[in-house]
């Protein structure tokens, strides 16, 4: 495994950690036992099922070939990981990055993932002017959000494709079960499947996350193979398992909130998956960690004051790119501070000016080298912060693989409805 993870600031002795060492032995092996429900996942990686990777990859050149943008509609864990990756590695739209020639892909857009009219009148817009594709995932086939906007985009993809409309619409849920399925085998639609001991923020490395990514242009081989790397890596066990032991640690001791932090803004949507991941699999019975993230250093002008002097209520994870993919020079100038040098160089001494002003103020901090934003390393990120997410729910005594608390909204709205 490459990332590096730092536990030097966190005030947690090594000694303290390798106590923790039988507990973790414990739980590893019990994620990696297949008995335990919903742990699809963790062997993922090693069972790449070659006839759907090429069933992927095909239906990706179609629809790249076919049209100008892509809209993939699902909410929570059925879009998030997807979106996380296709911004870190090609970028956002508004500023695609040279990784890839956005000119050679569709434009991926995102629908499904909330309940306004406004915004999905303007992705409406997008199927009667452009060429379109849509994708719609869900596992049990009736989430409310992306079947309201199925249900539009599909009314409208049929009337302007008519006998062609099946061809532009591609599907991903449940391989038996659900009206989702059933509508798209009675109506022909290419189909892709959840494994079903896969729950859904757990699913990026399935055709949820690996379709769009594939489309996008992420090279979804090599996160798979940056997954499986960290999967077999001696040393992940270890630091997957002292990183779980210190954000448990953080908790006993009274830090109810782990800010995520993070210096390229191509980890934005990185930042919005793990949220997801951490607050649905710990946050239950009155316990868990609080996950927030921060874009550094636009965020140190504003919640940066809180943090050096507010109160000490959290602790900080920082994920540091060791190599970004581009780097501007200042040219000279009076200011002889920024004069000619990098602006990565000046970013790296914001970063550790920050470590130290906060190491001064008490805070304790983990930092997570990422040698550089690329599909390898993305699959690394992802099974890294799957893997710490379970460990440390099992440490809360909690299960780190259902939401119970998310039916309630729901139960409520549904009265409404009716």
């Amino acid at each position: 495994m490459d990332l590096k993870i730092n536990l030097d600031r966190t005030g947690i002795s090594k000694e303290d950690l390798k106590a923790y060492a039988p507990k973790i032995d414990s739980i590893l092996g019990k994620l990696w036992s297949d008995k335990e429900d919903f742990t699809g996942w963790v062997k993922l990686p090693m069972k790449v099922n070659k006839d759907e990777m090429e069933k992927i990859l095909n239906a990706a050149v179609t629809i790249q070939q076919t049209c100008e943008e892509f809209i993939v509609l699902g909410v929570g864990g059925s879009y998030l990981g997807a979106r996380a990756a296709i911004q870190a590695v090609v970028g956002p739209d508004e500023v695609r990055g040279t990784n890839v020639p956005s000119f050679t892909y569709p434009k991926i857009r995102f629908a499904g993932q909330n309940l306004s009219a406004t915004y999905l009148r303007e992705v409406l817009e997008t199927v009667r002017t452009k060429e379109t594709c849509i994708c719609v995932i869900s596992k049990s086939g009736d989430t409310l959000e992306p079947t309201i906007a199925f249900e539009i985009l599909r009314e409208e993809i049929e009337a302007k494709y008519k006998e062609k409309a099946a061809e532009r619409i591609f599907v991903i849920t449940d391989k038996e079960h659900g009206t989702l399925r059933a509508d798209a085998e009675e109506k022909g639609y290419t189909t892709f499947e959840v494994p079903a001991n896969v729950g859904g923020r757990y699913s990026v490395l399935t055709p949820v996350g690996l379709l769009p990514m594939a489309v996008a242009g992420v090279d979804i081989r090599a996160m798979l193979a940056g997954a499986e790397a960290c999967a077999v890596s001696p040393k992940w066990d270890i630091d997957a398992g002292y990183y779980a032991a210190v954000r448990y640690e953080m908790l006993k001791t009274g830090k109810n909130m782990e800010m995520f932090e993070y210096y390229e803004p191509h980890l934005e949507f990185f930042g919005e998956w793990i949220k997801q991941l951490y607050a649905e699999s710990e946050g239950k019975n009155g316990s868990g960690l609080y996950p927030d993230t921060l874009q550094f250093s636009a965020d140190l002008h504003s919640i940066g004051q809180y943090l050096q002097e507010g109160k000490q209520m959290f602790f900080e994870t920082i994920l540091n790119v060791e190599r970004p993919s581009d780097d501007l020079f200042v040219p000279k100038c009076k200011n002889s501070l920024i004069s000619g040098k990098s602006m990565n160089e000046i970013n790296k001494a914001a970063m550790e000016g920050m470590m130290n002003a906060h190491e001064q103020a008490g805070i304790p901090m983990v930092r997570i080298d990422i040698p550089e934003i690329d599909s390898y390393y993305m699959g690394q990120l992802f099974y890294f912060f799957e893997t710490t997410c379970a460990i440390s729910a099992y440490m809360m005594g909690v299960n780190p693989f259902d939401q119970p608390g998310v039916e309630a909204y729901k139960s409520e709205m549904r009265k409404l409805l009716k």
